[in-house]
């Protein structure tokens, strides 16, 4: 992730800072009317009324949450890179910089350019979305988006001084003017990945080198631009994606209350305070909370200076705490309400609360394949010193931690409830356990103020910023490939060196661990999942336990660079080098390897449990 940056939105700051941030205000306002209006249709349709084609309201409110939360989160340095100290000792921090970000301006003037062409196109169509209002008038935040964005970025090459913003607005316009050029030509794409691998390493936003590689593509073979952003369009639009937000924001809101230490106090007052106890307590734990924030590396800032004393007075070592904590925290995509989860089931195309049963067990699976094959159920081996204290902390009585934790506990059963008692659809559910999320910390508990609630809806919009930009940018190289037929060649030419069926799917999980260390995981989803899903279902594979494999095997990318960015967390919230934390998370990766193995090779442990509940 990006370095951070002075908060715009901190006390103290002037009021003309705040006024700057308008980007951020007008994406947190659109997220919390994402919430208002799922809730007001719910309630008008009882009457038998509702509001006029609410859906797709809530819909286009998700495509400005996702470019203007994208233009704060690159301002306050949250996009996405896979840059490193490796490209800084190459070239020097300040030709890396120039660059890395001179580059991703440039990308962008390029998707600005396509995105005015698309939104001309859908101008002439003169669709209206609701209450009068043209569908294009929101479509051309796809545009102003991404010419911000080349704006912003184009500044960090110049230093402070009166011609930064004359010479800035230069870089992305020479993007539009090679797009207004190259426009319908057929130009080679290889010598343009070189230069987007190079940019990688530099540090432009993982969004920029998928959104040129894509563009690269289309240019290859003298196709419209448009079609980039037309892919960017239909993810954020899609019927579906609304929950993602409004799920994270339920995650955050949680995450910035004390609901953790709440809900951690039930689980060690129901598996004991001791060794055993406390390691089962922080699986759990990690888990549901990752799953809840969406986020692995938000649970190990928010938890681990928490949960590794805890680990350590009940005799546990230093250094299988760190591995415990690290490793747990990747758990979560396969509970619900995680935000991979909800992202696999649209592209499987199955519902999403499907997804969410089938999740379940195999999240049980890989808890304890990281206990058991992880070796973190045993207290440590022969010569490492425990760290044994005189005695355990006491057992919290399990009636006052269950009473205390009963509204963290109650928030995924409105969800759940809500979607499968059929009363409420899937974005329903996520406004409404939003909103219960929201009624439990600031009217029950009264932990979060309004200066910390908006906060929380600026954090939420510019986290789905950064990674809508990423998903759009991977559907368009996506559907490319699809176009090219390469799903097609991989169904009829894999088969011939892995006929059996088992050999396919360990291979299959191999694979698919080597990828998630190597691509971040929302990109992986985007790209990998409509490739591979073909060639599974060749292989008889149901849909649903194709989404639980892959988003098991997607855990493994979080603990390995170059993707995997909970070691590098770690290391910073431990204050461990990088090889300390990497050999403690060693025996997780294999773990989840042979936990993602018997997933395979048990398919009712996927699709048991939602095809039961559909009778």
């Amino acid at each position: 992730m990006g370095a951070e940056r002075e908060d715009a939105t901190a006390p103290g700051r002037s009021v003309w800072a705040r006024v700057s941030d308008w980007d951020a205000w007008l994406a947190a306002a659109a997220l919390a009317a994402m919430v208002g209006l799922p809730l007001a249709e719910m309630v008008l349709r009882k009457t038998g009324t509702g509001l006029d084609n609410a859906a797709a309201l809530v819909q286009h409110l998700g495509l400005v949450v996702a470019l203007f939360g994208a233009v704060a989160a690159e301002r306050h340095g949250h996009l996405a890179t896979l840059g490193s100290d490796f490209g800084a000792s190459l070239a020097g921090p300040r030709v890396m910089q120039v660059l890395g970000k001179g580059g991703a301006a440039l990308i962008c003037g390029v998707l600005a350019w396509a995105a005015a062409q698309f939104v001309q196109a859908e101008r002439q169509g003169a669709m209206v979305l609701a209450y009068g209002l043209p569908v294009w008038w929101v479509q051309a935040s796809l545009p102003a988006g991404f010419a911000l964005l080349g704006l912003q970025l184009a500044a960090h090459c110049f230093g402070p001084g009166p011609w930064r913003r004359v010479l800035a607005p230069l870089i992305p316009l020479a993007g539009a003017l090679a797009a207004a050029w190259g426009e319908g030509q057929a130009l080679p794409w290889i010598p343009a990945l070189g230069v987007l691998m190079v940019l990688l390493v530099m540090g432009t936003p993982i969004f920029a080198v998928l959104g040129g590689l894509a563009v690269a593509l289309f240019w290859s073979e003298g196709l419209p631009l448009a079609s980039v952003p037309l892919s960017h369009y239909q993810i954020t639009v899609n019927p579906s994606l609304p929950a993602l937000p409004l799920f994270t924001l339920a995650g955050l809101l949680l995450a910035r209350t004390d609901a953790a230490q709440r809900v951690g106090r039930c689980l060690t007052a129901t598996f004991g305070a001791g060794p055993l106890g406390t390691v089962l307590a922080v699986a759990l734990l990690c888990s549901a909370f990752t799953a809840f924030t969406g986020g692995s590396g938000v649970t190990i800032l928010a938890l681990g200076g928490l949960l590794l004393p805890l680990l350590m007075q009940s005799g546990y070592p230093e250094r299988k705490g760190i591995g415990l904590v690290t490793s747990a925290s990747a758990l979560g995509v396969l509970l619900a309400p995680s935000v991979p989860m909800i992202l696999v089931a649209i592209l499987v195309k199955v519902p999403i609360r499907d997804m969410f049963l089938a999740g379940l067990l195999p999240a049980l699976v890989m808890v304890a394949s990281l206990l058991f094959f992880g070796g973190f159920w045993r207290l440590g081996r022969r010569g490492e010193a425990p760290a044994v204290p005189a005695s355990f902390p006491q057992r919290p009585p399990l009636g006052a931690a269950l009473w205390a934790a009963k509204w963290e506990l109650a928030a995924p059963v409105v969800a759940l409830s809500a979607m499968l008692g059929g009363w409420a659809t899937p974005t329903e559910a996520a406004a409404l356990t939003a909103a219960y999320a929201l009624l439990t910390t600031v009217g029950i508990h009264r932990e979060l103020d309004a200066r910390a609630l908006g906060r929380c809806l600026g954090d939420c919009a510019q986290i789905i910023g950064g990674v809508m930009l990423i998903l759009g940018m991977a559907l368009a190289l996506t559907n490319f490939l699809v176009d090219a037929g390469i799903p097609d060649l991989a169904v009829e030419q894999v088969p011939q060196w892995l006929p059996n069926r088992y050999a396919f799917l360990v291979a299959l999980c191999a694979f698919l661990c080597v990828a998630a260390a190597l691509m971040e995981i929302y990109a992986a989803i985007v790209v990998l999942v409509p490739l591979l899903l073909p060639l599974a279902q060749h292989y008889g594979l149901d849909p649903l336990h194709f989404g639980i494999l892959f988003l098991a095997a997607m855990e493994a990318g979080f603990l390995c660079p170059p993707a995997g960015m909970n070691v590098y967390f770690a290391a910073a919230l431990f204050k461990k080098p990088l090889p300390y934390v990497a050999k403690a998370v060693g025996p997780a990766l294999m773990a989840i390897f042979l936990g993602t193995v018997l997933l395979a090779l048990l398919p009712p442990l996927a699709t048991a449990l939602p095809h039961w509940m559909a009778g």
